[in-house]
Order: C-alpha cells, then sequence, then structure tokens
C-alpha cells in the first residue's frame, strides 16, 4: 500500500515534482519514514488513525521526496558524492571542503531534516522497544 498518492502530494506540497519523478522517489522516501518511525504504519492501519497525525506524517514523506528531488540523489552515496572541484574550460568551480575544523567529515544526512518539524510531538518518532 502506497502512503501517499500524487495528487495528495501536489495538495500538501509546492514543489515542482512531476508525477513520474514522485513515482521514482516514493519507495525510497516510505522507506526512511518507515525506519524512522519504528515501521508504525506497517503495523497500524492509516486509514484508522488519528487524522491529525497522519497528515504529518504526509506532510513528512511530501519533504522526503522534495529533499530527494533537489539533491537528485536517493542513497546516502549518492548525495555525499559531489566532486571537490571541477574544471569547464577556463572556468573551475571549487565546492566547499567536507571536513571541518576537528578533522571529522561533514555528510549531508539521507534523511531530510524538515522530516523532523512535521513529526516531531506526533509519537511516531518514539524508539521504545516496541513488541510484536
Amino acid at each position: 500500500m502506497s502512503y501517499l498518492t500524487y495528487k495528495e502530494f501536489k495538495e500538501l506540497n509546492s514543489a515542482d515534482v512531476d508525477e513520474e519523478t514522485f513515482n521514482k522517489l516514493l519507495l525510497k522516501a516510505s522507506a526512511i519514514l518507515d525506519n524512522i518511525t519504528n515501521h508504525f504504519y506497517v503495523k497500524n492501519d492509516m486509514e484508522k488513525d488519528n487524522t491529525w497525525r497522519v497528515k504529518k506524517f504526509k506532510q513528512a514523506l511530501c519533504s522526503q521526496i522534495e529533499y530527494f528531488n533537489e539533491l537528485g540523489a536517493t542513497t546516502f552515496e549518492g548525495i555525499n558524492s559531489t566532486p571537490q572541484t571541477f574544471t569547464a574550460g577556463r572556468t573551475s568551480v571549487s565546492n566547499a571542503s567536507r571536513h571541518n575544523l576537528s578533522g571529522e567529515n561533514e555528510t549531508k544526512s539521507l534523511i531530510a531534516e524538515d522530516v523532523y518539524i512535521y513529526l516531531e510531538g506526533t509519537g511516531l518518532l518514539n524508539r521504545a522497544v516496541s513488541v510484536w
């Protein structure tokens, strides 16, 4: 079962994502949200849940799809594999270093930060051990 239709996506989000791209990104974005919500809607029927929480979950899913679309990648490696420098003719572009002053590698997360804006306070981020 899909958590979100393209029509719902367009109603909840103003991102410029076409339907084909939406369909490509939906599966991975859903997997990300399942992971951080401890698979809540795998175990619970979305149709019977609180409508406010369902809407927040769908808004978070929209944010994750928008994030993947903007970055043009859906994997950790794809998101973080931008080249340090590249040259085209006489033009050279250098990206900022991915290392901070402490020497640790700075990477972009696989999860959009906006997801937490929608999920905070819903109970979906509860990381308690579940009993199946």
